[in-house]
């Protein structure tokens, strides 16, 4: 089969449409509300509110392996893969009956956490060849070396916060 240049820019354009429709965009988190309304209606007490939003994880793309002059495997050989995610604005509500010891001074208390995005980082290993770079004295054959092993640490990055409120 004959590839002709319109064919080759069609393939082009079809790969590049597929790539473009693949890449993540860092999503909100799923809204959810906690039905509690049976506890109420079995019990006949007052139940708290929840509403909250389920983080929906987005996985990026894996950095990219790096290699340093003197080593004969890059760096990390295990690639570090970024996570991000949004934690949906969290609110629990709680009614809070005679607060001052009577029941005109009946409240609701309340626990809220505004929506924050938070960025993770896998962990990566570093590993090191058992054997040099060739060595022009020794005929360009490598010498033994002592292999080397090791790990990245993971990363968090965010700034979750709490509110604390009494109505």
């Amino acid at each position: 089969m004959k590839m002709t240049a319109r064919g080759s820019i069609a393939a082009l354009m079809t790969c590049l449409a597929a790539a473009g429709a693949t890449t993540p965009a860092l999503a909100d988190a799923v809204p959810v509300a906690v039905p509690l309304e049976a506890v109420e209606t079995t019990l006949g007490v007052d139940t708290p509110r929840v509403a909250t939003g389920v983080p929906v994880p987005v996985v990026g793309a894996p950095e990219a392996p790096r290699h340093h002059s003197g080593d004969l495997l890059p760096t990390p050989l295990l690639p570090v893969v970024p996570i991000g995610t949004d934690l949906g604005h969290t609110l629990v509500t709680s009614p809070v009956p005679n607060l001052a010891g009577s029941p005109e001074t009946d409240g609701e208390g309340s626990v809220e956490a505004p929506s924050t995005t938070l960025h993770t980082k896998s962990p990566g290993a570093v590993i090191g060849a058992p054997l040099s770079m060739p060595d022009g004295s020794n005929y360009g054959i490598p010498r033994l070396t002592t292999p080397k092993l090791g790990l990245t640490g993971p990363e968090l990055t965010g700034a979750p916060a709490a509110l604390l409120g009494l109505r």
